[in-house]
């Protein structure tokens, strides 16, 4: 009788608390850009229910933050997820790196029904909050598959279904990835009327754009024009400059942006921290070679008079890049040969005899692409732009990465450590920007631009997406030599009010939620 008395009183106790957990002794960067300020944090029912003004009767679990910046989970607004993450739901280097929601679907590329998709999320549950985009790359092949042509008016009519459908499951808008097939074989207008679906229903169009090097000018005004004729928020992916003669140009393309601001349209970018980009070993030949199916592909890479063709065009493109050979680009994984991982194009044709030229490195390209067009890390940037595309207040900071097993290939660090870098060697090391501007930049912002409410902010009502971390300490380890390593530095992440990483230990919580767009029907 006792021992029920007893419960039934502690009962009461708990269900009294206002808050299920407290933060206490925090300098809570809100997410806004302003200066930190001193408080606490109390926490309810998945949401932030109080700031300052905490008893400590009052809370069930305290945290003391030891003086630790507190600040919202990060938002990465370009991930590529779709298959990782119900291979690894917990999204580890993800959490490690003080993300708490992932928007997917990014470079054209995302599951076509996504109701599906965020259906089989729910089923197995995932640590990080998920928003998708409906990819453009994805609904053209579904319905023309690779071919190389204007889409007749019923292909037309049908992805623009595609499209309103995505919307309707909760997309939070259109990406496109114009340099990959078969988005880089459709034309402005094409892009267009699928955008002013996506506007139709409160989304934003996002593209990786056609291109980033010689002509990316070009490629940022294509970008803008879609969102003016499709009256669509633009967002441009991993903004950058990845070719040598252009290295100084990022103030000519931020100029780009600021101009068609002032005209009305509604642009911002993002960008990962690094002088790398990564991506498909297929990029590196022309777009015609893989048009019209496997048959013809394979016979491309093969026949000797089309070899000698593509040899011929990707020469012309490195000498355009004022470049010898092809040093800048090496292998992230290689399913042919394993041993390659890690290596450079011409690293591996000399271990294989090749002569030592641009020629010989350019066949051994189209060697391999018979088997794999193979992930790929290319070395193409200057440290000058990616400083001042970062200054700029519009930017958003993504890793353009999926969820990584831990130990397997040698991915681009940025999956690992984007936020953490931008921390330690951004904030803490260069003082390129200050500590509140990178993490407004990696917070609210993000969640302003994809519509994603009651996020990014430390505010009364707003979801317990937060971080504690030591900013003196916060640091990214990941490298090229060696990218699997986690970032170190965030002490506490939490999702949802529940804890899923805390001194170093990602535990077996699944508390993420799917984030809808405002398209999404009931």
């Amino acid at each position: 009788m006792k021992n029920s008395i007893f419960l039934l009183l502690l009962s009461l106790n708990v269900f009294s608390q206002k808050f299920e957990v407290c933060i206490t002794n925090a300098r809570i960067v809100d997410g806004t850009g302003n200066p930190w300020v001193y408080g606490s944090v109390g926490i309810k029912n998945g949401k932030i229910s109080q700031i300052n003004g905490i008893k400590s009767e009052d809370c069930k679990t305290i945290i003391d933050a030891k003086n630790q910046i507190l600040s919202p989970g990060f938002i990465d607004v370009h991930t590529h997820i779709e298959s990782s993450i119900i291979d690894i739901p917990t999204a580890d280097n993800f959490i490690f790196d003080g993300v708490t929601s992932l928007i997917t679907g990014n470079c054209g590329s995302s599951e076509v029904n996504l109701k599906k998709f965020f259906d089989t999320l729910q089923q197995i549950g995932i640590t990080p909050n998920v928003a998708s985009l409906i990819g453009h790359n994805s609904v053209r092949a579904y319905v023309m598959k690779n071919v190389f042509r204007d889409p007749t008016a019923t292909e037309q009519k049908r992805m623009e279904e595609l499209v309103a459908k995505g919307m309707e499951d909760g997309a939070v808008g259109l990406a496109t990835g114009l340099i990959y097939i078969p988005g880089t074989y459709s034309k402005t207008p094409e892009v267009v009327a699928l955008a002013k679906v996506a506007a139709q229903y409160g989304g934003i169009y996002a593209s990786h754009i056609r291109d980033e090097a010689h002509k990316v000018h070009e490629a940022i005004e294509e970008a803008i024009n879609i969102g003016r004729e499709a009256h669509i928020p633009v967002e441009i992916s991993h903004f950058k400059i990845s070719a040598k003669p252009l290295f100084g140009k990022s103030n000519e393309t931020i100029d780009l942006v600021e101009n068609a601001r002032k005209e009305g349209i509604d642009v911002n970018v993002d960008q990962y921290p690094y002088t790398a980009s990564s991506t498909n070993m297929g990029t590196m030949v022309p777009s015609w070679v893989w048009a019209d199916g496997d048959s013809l592909v394979k016979a491309r890479l093969t026949d000797g008079s089309s070899r000698k063709q593509i040899v011929k065009e990707i020469l012309e493109s490195l000498k355009k890049d004022k470049r010898k050979n092809f040093d800048y680009a090496v292998i992230a994984r290689y399913s042919g040969d394993s041993s390659f991982n890690g290596k450079s194009i011409s690293q591996i044709n000399k271990e294989k005899g090749g002569k030592n030229n641009a020629e010989s490195e350019a066949y051994l390209i189209l060697d391999l692409l018979q088997n794999d067009k193979a992930q790929m890390v290319f070395h193409k940037m200057d440290e000058e732009d990616v400083e001042r595309i970062l200054r700029y207040p519009l930017t958003m900071i993504a890793s353009d990465a999926g969820i990584y097993k831990f130990g397997k290939n040698m991915p681009h660090p940025r999956g690992y450590g984007s936020n953490a870098r931008v921390l330690g060697r951004y904030v803490r090391e260069k003082h390129t920007i200050g500590l509140e501007e990178a993490i407004r930049k990696m917070t609210s912002l993000p969640a302003q631009r994809f519509g994603l409410e009651s996020r990014g902010l430390i505010k009364e009502g707003y979801a317990a997406d937060i971080l504690l971390f030591d900013e003196n300490t916060i640091t990214d380890k990941a490298t090229f030599a060696e990218p699997h390593a986690y970032s170190q530095g965030f002490s506490l992440v939490m999702i949802n009010g529940k804890v899923v990483l805390q001194n170093g230990q990602i535990n077996t919580e699944r508390p993420g939620a799917i984030l809808y767009g405002k398209g999404k029907l009931d």
